[in-house]
């Protein structure tokens, strides 16, 4: 493939607009397809392209295979490499958009790449505002891969504060939570910050703010605000803070678990962590979601099941039924023996265990330190769950 050079890009808005060009695709395509390493892609690709547009493409691949995780329609999708990471993935992002429904037009805040933008422009009109003109370019971009059935999407390269949220009926927003370049989970710390977010709802109360599932929140959100704790994976993604009619009705907290499908098991309740202890561990061992931790529903979830716990504080919880919750990962429990190390090398030759997962709670025990003393070489997968009971360790 031969080409004349291309000008180089003058502005970040030039090269976005190239990237997102069909000259650039073409580029992109040979580049997702060629055996060759980077050094020698580089100096092909060099043969015709600019230094800049090279370094364009060159981003673009590795950053489209990540992607995949999040994305179906990755390798057509455009990326940074902060907004990649920031994003969120199209299943998460398509069940927040159900709350949004009824919205006949939705401003998305903060915009990044697009995640969130173009699960909303399916059910509603959406505008999106990014103050990096590179990002908002490239978002565009991406909303043009929606079908024709979606809302109209316009993106806009602006600061949030030049939004109109009158001229909206519901908002998303995803603030920056490395304004200087380090993450913080302080909601003060944020760009906008939580002030600049309590302007935003002076001007329309219906809003979803999306932070991290360890943010630090202002009294006054948590007051007002349902908590929503998102996990897919067995991973917590986010938190949203859901004001005015997104709010559900009920219970301030919230915690949902995703499947791969985007299908959605939520439990709603009081925060609470006490749960009656067990006299013994019975057959089963059960472990709550990340996200019904993070949500602190813990005695919710244990209420609903008639779980008890294997030790006081400890959410490991056990029960002589196996029960199918997606909020739950169960154990068949084949040993209790105390946190001994001799006797667990032992256990681990005796029941031929291979790969051994290993997991925490409440003893000072480094899981990758402790697999090599325990030397697993058989053939069995294991987990070993490590917990503090009233008077000692033990191992399950």
């Amino acid at each position: 493939m031969t080409a004349q050079t291309l000008s180089p890009p003058d502005t970040i808005l030039e090269q976005a607009r190239w990237l997102t060009s069909p000259d650039a695709a073409r580029w992109l395509n040979l580049a997702a397809e060629s055996t060759d390493d980077v050094t020698t892609l580089a100096k092909h690709l060099r043969r015709d392209l600019s230094a800049e547009q090279t370094h364009l493409v060159l981003e673009q691949v590795p950053l489209r295979k990540r992607a995949r995780e999040k994305f179906a329609a990755a390798d057509a999708m455009f990326f940074t490499a902060k907004g990649l990471e920031q994003a969120t993935d199209e299943i998460v992002a398509d069940y927040k958009s159900r709350r949004f429904a009824e919205a006949r037009r939705v401003f998305d805040l903060c915009t990044g790449i697009g995640g969130d933008l173009l699960a909303l422009a399916g059910k509603s009109e959406t505008v999106g505002f990014d103050r990096d003109p590179f990002c908002a370019e490239l978002a565009a971009a991406n909303a043009r891969l929606l079908p024709r059935s979606a809302g109209a999407v316009e993106v806009r390269a602006a600061d949030v504060a030049e939004a109109d949220l009158s001229q909206c009926d519901a908002w998303h927003i995803d603030p920056d939570r490395r304004p200087q370049g380090k993450r913080t989970t302080r909601a003060s710390g944020y760009e906008p910050s939580a002030d600049g977010v309590d302007r935003l709802l002076a001007v329309n109360p219906h809003a979803a703010i999306k932070v991290a599932p360890a943010a630090e929140l202002p009294r006054r959100w948590t007051e007002k605000a349902e908590l929503e704790w998102i996990s897919r994976g067995g991973q917590c993604r986010q938190l949203v803070a859901w004001f005015g009619r997104l709010a559900g009705e009920g219970s301030s907290h919230r915690a949902t678990v995703l499947g791969s499908e985007g299908a959605a098991r939520s439990l709603a309740g009081i925060p609470g962590d006490e749960v009656p202890v067990a006299r013994e561990i019975a057959r089963y061992v059960y472990e709550p979601d990340a996200a019904v931790l993070a949500a602190k529903l813990t005695a919710a979830l244990a209420a609903e099941h008639a779980f008890a716990a294997v030790a006081p504080g400890v959410p490991y919880w056990t029960a002589s039924q196996q029960i199918d919750d997606p909020m739950l990962a169960c154990f068949e429990v084949e040993e209790v023996l105390p946190l001994d190390v001799k006797k667990l090398k032992a256990l681990v030759r005796d029941a031929d265990l291979g790969s051994l997962e290993i997991k925490v709670r409440g003893v000072d025990v480094d899981p990758a330190d402790l697999r090599k003393r325990l030397r697993p070489t058989g053939e069995r997968p294991a987990t070993l769950l490590l917990f503090r009971g009233p008077q000692r360790a033990h191992a399950l």
